[in-house]
């Protein structure tokens, strides 16, 4: 699809992979980019729209979708990381509202939008996704279980919109510098490489994105029984 002249909301884009997400938009010539947030006034970048929307929140996804009318371009990209959930400890508050976030919304937000897509000729929706979504993580259970979800909702969308011509892009990587992974210390990509290649995947007309050669590598290893770390 052509991403030049085209009308974009991305959620969760006043920072992170979000706010990389929205730039690249305008970079590559979006008319116009909404910023979906729960607060307005945390949107800073004038070039952006902002667009109060709480993707947990049905009835301000339905009312994002009447003001939004010209959108071409959806990026589901807020997220959670439901990290206070341990495999083993503590309680599940943390993995039920990455779910409710990472899944449930944007399914609501999907489901709002998905008649904006096809008055407006189709046009894509992004999900950003994770290496996460095909791996068991013990150290953030509930928010890889999330995004197993969000990946199996992504495949669901590609077969339900393929009939209104609207293109349905997941996008998987592992670590990326943003707030979400400042905990750790591992090799870490760009929220801009991320944007870009998924820009690049909009003007290619490419189902999935893969950012790294880590989730290159864990996407291959699919095919392969499942096993467990070495003694």
């Amino acid at each position: 699809m052509d991403i030049k002249g085209s009308v974009a909301l991305v959620t969760g884009a006043n920072r992170g992979i979000g706010y990389a997400f929205a730039r690249a938009l305008l970079e590559h010539g979006a008319a116009k980019v909404y910023a979906g947030v729960r607060d307005p006034k945390s949107v800073t970048d004038p070039d952006l729209v902002p667009l109060r929307l709480d993707v947990t929140d049905e009835r301000q996804a339905a009312e994002a979708a009447e003001a939004a009318g010209d959108v071409s371009i959806l990026v589901n990209n807020a997220g959670v990381g439901g990290a206070t959930s341990g495999l083993l400890t503590g309680g599940l508050d943390g993995a039920r509202q990455a779910m409710d976030v990472n899944y449930f919304g944007t399914w609501a937000v999907s489901q709002a939008f998905a008649p904006v897509l096809a008055r407006n000729g189709g046009g894509a929706l992004v999900n950003m996704l994770s290496l996460a979504s095909w791996v068991g993580q013990p150290q953030f259970p509930g928010y890889a279980a999330s995004k197993a979800a969000q990946w199996s909702l992504t495949d669901a969308l590609r077969k339900g919109l393929h009939g209104q011509g609207t293109l349905v892009v997941g996008v998987h990587c592992g670590f990326v510098d943003t707030d979400l992974s400042a905990w750790t210390d591992a090799p870490k990509i760009s929220a801009a490489s991320v944007a870009e290649l998924t820009m690049e995947a909009l003007t290619q007309d490419r189902f999935e994105v893969l950012a790294d050669e880590q989730t290159r590598s864990v996407k291959a290893a699919l095919a392969h029984p499942p096993t467990v770390p070495a003694a």
